[in-house]
């Protein structure tokens, strides 16, 4: 347990610098007592009742933060009383919690030592340095998690994570109160969990990717450890009957075949045996053609023989009340009647860009709801990695992961949200109002914590809501890509062109989806009903205090992870002929790298350094060229009509300071 707690500190250098109240997840209930606990003299630790669990693990945090303990009485105490109830915590009480921060004592109440820990991390954000001297800040906070399930899961079985990798991931996601690892083992390319009765099974010649990578049974139980350690829950996904290639590979046989199935069950066996304290197996069931008709049925009966509740999912095998223990929804999944949901429809990172996505899991309520219940369980974001992408760091990076994940944390927590997905999809409320000023609230902390507790880490996001954009009505181009449109020529509110009104809509943020890969049926964005072959241009105006040369992030294809699509040409942006100027000169695509496939190479902003711009003093116009043609083609099957432009420094790691965005050049 001590060495769970250095760890932790070591993974978060920041929190000794931390200002006032930039709490993330935002508690339930949260006010400001202006008192200071000091943490640098002695500190008498207290458990009441006496608990030799709660103490430890309460020792390991005190510890950790250099906090002197004694065990005489020193006048600065850190209470920590179990307690039968929290009135206030309308749902998931295990994980509530009560907190007191004054001049001398620290208390946190909770039913379960699941809250002690959620109250320990809290404890976490509140530490600050005043005159040289580390305090927790004064506080009454009472918490507790909107939603049971706040997840994240990792394909491994295309591409492979390092158990190292893995335990800081999980270690920083639970700071930040996250609770379900979802751990996909097995796919088409390779199975990659070691089974010692089917070496078969994890060979180099079962696999395509990757070859040899894969997870020994003794990393698996240290990884159990180290996730019970931090109240998180594994769910091991081993997928069936589709996704099984590999198995297929290693036994010369299909799985939902006799054969396959005399082979499995003693598999899933052993999976049961070694994932002995989790309560799920998550079994898939997803993209596949049902051979058998019993294959499903049957594997849900022997999983509950062997002890465990049984997750799939939907769309999937089509089960009914009783069949199943919870789905896991994807794609247009709608679980059955009475069986808990877990939200993955709106969580694919694999096809997010670092900023309109992002906004789209803060505004958007889980499952459609504000709070969950028995069937209402949460959320679980995934990242598939169809494309190769090495080192780890660069995956977490195009993926957006950690400023996703912390999005998700907040709204997994605190629950609410604007609406559901399908109503708002990923356009940003109009600048001014109500839910904009609370996602400003949001992004000051969740930047807070990219320059503090995850400095260093891979963190593709930077300010947004500060950038607005007059977005033109579509011209329609005929199939011509290059056609040129009015605002070539001059920038209006309106146009006249060929007769017709064409006018600008404003818009906030970083990236704004014309289309997204979805299409408009699933995800709103900017236009209601977008149609092929037309051209829209977007523009602004930047003040700039003085002359200087800066960074850009551009890109008008954000390339899914999972999608097997080509770059764009040399010389061009993309396969649509969009581009962009900056005072009337035209910016240059970089140099795009040729991987074999399935790499992913620099296609996305943030995989490449940012693009050299020049800004003059005072005020620079930006124009954006957004043509669109198909939205399906030979070299991106998902076309994405969308831009993403944002002014940075010059190695990327944040936005420019002291410059301004407009539409009429007022500052």
């Amino acid at each position: 347990m001590r060495s769970f707690w250095i760890l932790l500190l070591l993974c978060f250098p920041g929190i000794l610098l931390g200002q006032k109240a930039v709490l993330l997840p935002n508690p339930q209930y949260f006010t400001i007592n202006y008192r200071y606990f000091p943490i640098d003299g002695g500190v008498t630790l207290k458990v009441s009742p006496s608990d030799s669990a709660t103490q430890k693990m309460a020792t390991g945090f005190l510890s950790s933060l250099g906090m002197p303990l004694s065990r005489r009485e020193t006048g600065y105490d850190v209470i920590i009383h179990k307690v039968s109830n929290i009135k206030q915590a309308r749902v998931n009480k295990k994980e509530a919690y009560r907190l007191h921060v004054g001049n001398r004592h620290v208390i946190i109440e909770a039913i379960d030592n699941e809250g002690v820990y959620r109250g320990l991390q809290t404890i976490h954000q509140l530490i600050i340095k005043k005159r040289g001297k580390r305090l927790i800040e004064g506080c009454d906070i009472t918490d507790w998690p909107a939603f049971r399930i706040r997840g994240f899961m990792q394909d491994v079985g295309r591409g492979f994570i390092p158990v190292s990798e893995l335990k800081k991931e999980l270690a920083l996601l639970s700071y930040y109160k996250i609770n379900v690892f979802q751990w996909h083992l097995t796919e088409d390319i390779a199975w990659r969990l070691e089974i010692k009765q089917y070496p078969e099974l994890t060979d180099s010649t079962s696999m395509t990717a990757l070859k040899g990578d894969f997870y020994t049974p003794s990393e698996v139980r240290d990884l159990l450890a180290f996730c019970k350690e931090h109240y998180i829950t594994i769910i091991p996904e081993i997928d069936m009957p589709g996704h099984s290639d590999a198995f297929t590979r290693a036994f010369h046989c299909n799985m939902q075949s006799a054969e396959g199935m005399k082979i499995l069950k003693p598999i899933m066996k052993n999976v049961c045996s070694l994932f002995s304290d989790v309560p799920y197996i998550h079994i898939g069931t997803d993209e596949v053609k049902f051979q058998s008709p019993a294959f499903v049925p049957s594997m849900v009966t022997y999983l509950h023989f062997l002890g465990k509740k049984v997750i799939a999912w939907d769309p999937g095998w089509h089960f009914k009340a009783g069949g199943i223990d919870m789905v896991q929804l994807w794609a247009n999944g709608v679980p059955p009647i009475g069986v808990p949901a877990i939200d993955s429809r709106y969580y694919y990172l694999n096809h997010f860009d670092p900023f309109a996505d992002l906004s789209s899991v803060f505004f958007c309520k889980i499952l459609g709801h504000s709070i969950g219940n028995d069937t209402l369980a949460g959320a679980i974001a995934s990242v598939w990695n169809d494309r190769v992408i090495t080192p780890t760091r660069k995956l977490l990076l195009v993926n957006s992961f950690y400023p996703v994940m912390l999005t998700l944390a907040e709204r997994g927590w605190r629950g609410g949200g604007m609406a559901p997905y399908a109503q708002i999809g990923t356009r940003m409320p109009p600048k001014g109002s109500f839910w904009y000023r609370r996602f400003v609230d949001f992004e000051n902390r969740l930047l807070y914590q990219k320059r503090h507790t995850l400095h260093g880490e891979p963190f593709p996001y930077v300010r947004q809501s500060n950038i607005i954009w007059n977005i033109t009505d579509p011209f329609p181009n005929g199939g011509n890509l290059e056609k040129k449109f009015p605002p070539e020529v001059k920038l209006q509110r309106t146009y006249l062109f060929q007769g017709k009104k064409y006018g600008t809509k404003e818009v906030v943020g970083a990236t704004v989806y014309l289309r997204h890969t979805w299409g408009p049926q699933i995800s709103p964005t900017f236009y209601k009903d977008p149609q092929s072959d037309c051209t829209a241009y977007a523009y602004t105006w930047v003040y700039s205090r003085i002359s200087q040369n800066i960074g850009a992030f551009v890109e008008f294809q954000d390339y899914s992870r999972s999608e097997h699509d080509t770059p764009p040409p040399q010389g061009a942006w993309d396969f649509k002929g969009s581009k962009v100027w900056i005072n009337g000169k035209p910016i240059l695509p970089p140099v795009w790298y040729r991987g074999s496939d399935p790499s992913l190479m620099n296609e996305n902003s943030f995989s490449r350094p940012p693009i050299s711009v020049s800004l003059k003093k005072g005020w620079n116009k930006i124009l954006l060229k957004l043509p669109v043609g198909s939205f399906t083609t030979k070299q991106v099957r998902l076309v994405k009509w969308m831009f993403s432009f944002v002014l940075v420094t010059q190695d990327g790691s944040d936005a420019i300071p002291n410059i301004s965005y407009s539409l009429d050049r007022s500052k």
